[in-house]
């Protein structure tokens, strides 16, 4: 073993049995540091359909969704014969490795799907040791059929409908197609932005669509994507109120779309 990888084992098996009050959970880290890059949970079916017959153009991940590297790090990296706080020290010393000294042979993925992903950028200097660790127990335990169910990716319309009511939340969809330059900018430029993720989780359920390959729900049209639609359910029954606002914006004045929009639901 590597000088390098004992001193990150060392870290990580002093950190594993800390317990600390007000801890961060998992979700936390998830959302503040992951899931700018990589999506929760996506149905195995449909990652299967995008990259055997699609080549990544059905949902253009431009990471491995965190359910497909539990499932390899389960496959590649435990063990069912040693102790469990082993087998999470082995995940967690792989996942420190990984996001500290990225490198693409050191995959867990099959070529097949690592093929499609550039090498993430180093987070050396970027996460502390507690939130390696926090994130790693977070992959370790990760349940799919828990966030098969909360998924909207994967929910019909209706349901995401009834989701925004119960919850109080704006749906906001982004209509977009895969040779669209100004989606990828919105993309990779506006919608990470951590004052518009915070606010997106705040108040809004997002559905993003692909309008070369779907439908867009409540027969809404485009003309010219990137195209948002800001989707108010009523109280009650299945009427609806909705806002269209076409083409790609800087992180300020999409902020000020979104402020707007709470505000103009707050006051109907």
């Amino acid at each position: 073993m590597t000088n390098k990888k004992r001193i990150l084992r060392s870290i990580l098996l002093g950190s594993l049995f800390t317990i600390t009050l007000f801890a961060r959970t998992g979700e936390d880290v998830y959302e503040e540091i992951c899931a700018k890059c990589h999506i929760a949970y996506i149905s195995e079916d449909k990652i299967e359909k995008n990259f055997s017959e699609y080549n990544n153009t059905l949902l253009n991940l431009k990471a491995p969704t965190v359910s497909q590297i539990a499932l390899a790090m389960k496959q590649k990296l435990s063990n069912p014969n040693l102790d469990e706080k082993i087998n999470r020290l082995e995940v967690s010393a792989f996942i420190a490795d990984y996001i500290i000294y990225p490198d693409r042979s050191k995959s867990i993925l099959s070529p097949e799907i690592s093929k499609h992903f550039k090498t993430m950028p180093s987070l050396k200097g970027k996460i502390s040791t507690e939130d390696i660790e926090i994130i790693s127990n977070f992959a370790y335990d990760f349940d799919p059929k828990a966030y098969a169910k909360k998924s909207v990716a994967n929910l019909p319309f209706e349901k995401v409908l009834q989701k925004a009511q119960e919850e109080d939340k704006i749906i906001l969809i982004e209509a977009v197609a895969p040779h669209c330059r100004y989606c990828k900018k919105m993309q990779e430029e506006t919608l990470v932005e951590p004052k518009i993720v915070a606010a997106l989780k705040k108040d809004f359920i997002t559905l993003t669509v692909d309008v070369s390959k779907e439908e867009l729900p409540l027969d809404l049209n485009v003309h010219m994507t990137p195209s948002f639609f800001f989707v108010f359910p009523q109280d009650t029954g299945d009427k609806v109120k909705i806002k269209r606002i076409p083409g790609a914006w800087s992180k300020e004045d999409f902020l000020d779309i979104l402020n707007e929009s709470v505000l103009a639901k707050k006051n109907k």
